[in-house]
């Protein structure tokens, strides 16, 4: 069955449906208040005419009263006492002014000035005679912390007034008369061409000012005098103080409520102009908005009943199918959920920036809605797909019990079941979950509650730490375990696992030691036919675990977000070193496989041995003059064809390079010729080893066998192993010959 291309019909269908949710969402939100009304019969506008009126009638037509006001302050004797000490005693205090005097008095007597000595004597007993004032009457403090309290309050008081002259920035004229006392206030000519008027009269309603209130009014705290050197001349120490000095006012009439008659007019000129005709330009901008996506929801909606009607095809026919299929039905409703979630939250999103920007016309708002539609209408078609495709599912029997029989909630219950296998392990294990968790709620309580410390120590230390012990020790012996095992795999039998009490922790270490005496018993009969095979397994452990130690360790230490770019780069640098190394190992050892398996077919071609050699030394070049070795290469001037494979020859002659690279003794001469020797080409590689290469030159020829026993070097130990398979498969001769420290690598092949 060929599948067709849906996607034109998916793509209207989908914003159809987005266009008609954006209608239906933009009914909601208070937005049905826009419909029919102009901007001056909207809420808006008159929650801006009240707050006018608010603001005219407290810098205006019914200020408070600031006279009044300051009658009712109250001063009491805990405010007259504390004053009075704030500095310490009458005694404290005059002899501070008089220490703070002495000198200076002195002074003056000194430098003979006598008017200096007069003024600073007339000064300081001015000031001893005011606060001896203060310890007389009563009456001398409470004026003064009366004068400093109707300050306050005036100051205040007058700021109020001033603030709501300040907010009488509405464009309004008006014409209003106290009906009591006759006084009229105008503000412009109420003649002009209103725009809105609203009248105010017997018949009509007298326009009501309230009062303004001082209660909510509160003093700063008053200072009595410092003299010349502030508090700590009269104190060491802070007096603690805690009386509000506005304590309190004296309860009184509240000012009259005044009634005006007269006319208010927001003339037709404001209307287009300011910050009032920016208002209706936005009001205006926005009705538009809402009568335009209610119009295109409806006729979306139409559209979708009559000609774009769904087809359930265009998502059965779909190449994302199969995919979906593959996911668990868990993780199919999570995903579903979360779409849905999504596409929830952003279809709040795009209707108020579609509503806001024909209210503020940007650049930026559009292309950020342009974009938020387009993601909603990917996140619409996404819930549908999944949708159409579970009630499909559905349909099918027994359907649903199978992928909820495959689901990772029941594999999950599955394994908490098998967790309890071994009760013992269950259980504790359990109970150390229980506890840790238990530990970690209460921890978050104790940040919280600081109290819950008293109970959160004790549990701590009599039953969390017991835990932790128990946790740590039995993971400790667990590890001890998997070690051992990894040591058993690897061949090295020679140590028991230690028994330690009857847990099955200890039985499994019992089975283990069993299992390892008898795989002990079966190596012995074959120690030595499998020496061989007992080293590679080694040598291939080492090798492949020390890049993916390297990989791993990089890779968590990359994880730490507080890493400089210099450290990411370096260690993504190692990553790709370790990476590479690996994946050279891993090809390595597949290609010897391969050639042991006699899987590896030659694609033999007349090849140019001397050009050959020619570029894998200069693949090398730059390697070799960083090495400091001294390459002398004799070769023909002229061909020397060979019928050879050219790529697998080429890894011969590479391997050999690179090995002279590695394992020659700095500072020494590499010496390569190729020649023609009767009817055979020979390729010869002289250098001095930089390690003790002993007399067995046959294992060298073994896989993983290196001149570095130490295994310090980044080679694999496969290039003279494989140089050797690729010879032979080529019918050649490859020889090793050892003098000392000299190493002679021969290779023949027919010319």
């Amino acid at each position: 069955m060929v599948k067709k291309n849906y996607s034109v019909q998916i793509v209207m269908w989908t914003s159809l449906v987005v266009i008609f949710l954006l209608a239906l969402l933009s009914l909601t939100g208070g937005n049905l208040r826009y419909v029919g009304k102009s901007y001056v019969e909207s809420n808006d506008f008159q929650w801006e005419m009240n707050n006018f009126y608010d603001n005219l009638k407290k810098a205006f037509l019914n200020p408070i009263d600031i006279e009044a006001e300051k009658a009712r302050i109250t001063v009491t004797q805990s405010e007259i006492e504390e004053h009075r000490n704030y500095y310490g005693t009458l005694s404290e205090q005059v002899g501070s002014i008089e220490e703070q005097y002495t000198q200076r008095i002195a002074d003056a007597e000194a430098g003979k000035s006598e008017n200096l000595k007069s003024t600073l004597i007339k000064e300081r007993d001015t000031k001893i005679e005011d606060i001896r004032k203060n310890f007389e009457s009563d009456a001398h403090v409470e004026a003064k912390i009366r004068a400093s309290k109707e300050q306050q309050l005036e100051d205040e008081l007058q700021r109020r007034i001033e603030s709501a002259k300040e907010n009488l920035y509405f464009p309004v004229v008006y014409e209003l008369t106290d009906s009591q006392t006759g006084e009229t206030f105008t503000s412009g000519d109420i003649n002009v061409t209103t725009g809105y008027i609203e009248t105010f009269s017997a018949e009509e309603g007298y326009f009501r000012a309230a009062p303004d209130q001082a209660n909510d009014f509160h003093y700063d705290r008053y200072q009595p005098e410092v003299y010349e050197k502030g508090v700590s001349a009269f104190r060491d120490t802070e007096v603690p103080t805690e009386h509000a000095q506005g304590a309190a006012l004296e309860p009184s009439q509240p000012q009259t409520m005044k009634k005006f008659e007269g006319t208010v007019v927001v003339p037709q000129s404001a209307l287009k102009k300011g910050s009032l005709g920016r208002n209706i330009e936005q009001y205006n901008r926005r009705q538009l908005s809402l009568y335009g996506i209610w119009t295109l929801g409806v006729l979306a909606l139409v559209a979708l009943l009559t000609v774009t009607r769904f087809n359930k095809e265009w998502v059965t026919t779909s190449r994302f199918v199969e995919r979906y299929h593959r996911l668990k039905i868990d993780l199919k409703a999570a995903l579903l959920l979360f779409s849905a979630g999504i596409a929830w939250n952003l279809v709040g999103e795009v209707v108020g920036r579609y509503l806001g920007f024909f209210s503020h016309y940007g650049l930026e708002n559009g292309v950020i809605l342009g974009m938020q539609v387009v993601i909603l209408t990917c996140i619409l078609w996404a819930i549908v797909f999944q949708l159409v495709l579970l009630v499909e599912r559905l349909k099918g029997e027994g359907a649903l019990e199978q992928d909820i029989k495959n689901s990772y909630s029941a594999k999950f219950i599955l394994a908490w079941q098998g967790m309890f296998l071994n009760w013992k392990i269950g259980m504790q294990m359990f109970l150390l979950l229980i506890g840790f968790f238990l530990a970690g709620i209460g921890l978050f309580g104790v940040l919280f509650q600081p109290y819950l410390i008293v109970i959160y120590i004790p549990l701590v230390l009599f039953v969390g730490l017991p835990i932790l012990y128990i946790f740590v020790r039995r993971t400790a012996y667990l590890n001890r375990i998997m070690v051992a095992t990894e040591a058993m795999a690897a061949g090295r039998l020679h140590k028991e696992i230690e028994i330690e009490g009857k847990s099955p922790l200890a039985e499994h270490a019992k089975n283990l030691n069993n299992l390892r005496e008898g795989v002990r018993n079966s190596m012995s009969e074959q120690a030595k036919s499998e020496r061989l095979k007992t080293e590679l397994i080694t040598n291939v452990s080492h090798d492949l675990r020390t890049p993916l130690t390297s990989i791993i360790t990089y890779t968590d230490l990359l994880k730490n977000e507080d890493l400089t770019a210099e450290e990411r780069t370096k260690y993504v640098a190692v990553l790709d070193k370790k990476s590479q190394r690996l994946k050279t190992l891993i090809e390595d050892l597949f290609e010897v496989s391969k050639m042991a398996s006699g899987n590896l077919e030659l694609q033999r071609q007349r090849v140019d041995l001397a050009q050959l050699l020619q570029q894998a030394l200069a693949e090398h070049e730059e390697e070799i003059s960083k090495t400091g070795l001294d390459f002398r290469v004799t070769m023909p001037d002229s061909e020397l064809l060979a019928y050879v494979d050219g790529k697998r020859w080429w890894r011969v002659l590479d391997n050999l390079i690179v090995n002279a690279i590695k394992y020659t003794l700095p500072g020494t001469r590499v010496y390569i010729t190729l020649r023609k020797v009767e009817d055979r080409a020979e390729f010869v590689v002289k250098n001095v080893t930089k390690y003790e290469l002993g007399e067995n030159t046959d294992e060298l020829f073994e896989r993983f066998k290196r001149a570095d026993t130490s295994r310090h070097t980044d080679g694999s130990g496969l290039g003279l192993a494989i140089a050797q398979s690729i010879v032979d498969l080529h019918n050649g001769n490859m020889t090793i010959e050892v003098d000392g420290d000299l190493f002679k690598v021969t290779v023949t092949v027919t010319a």
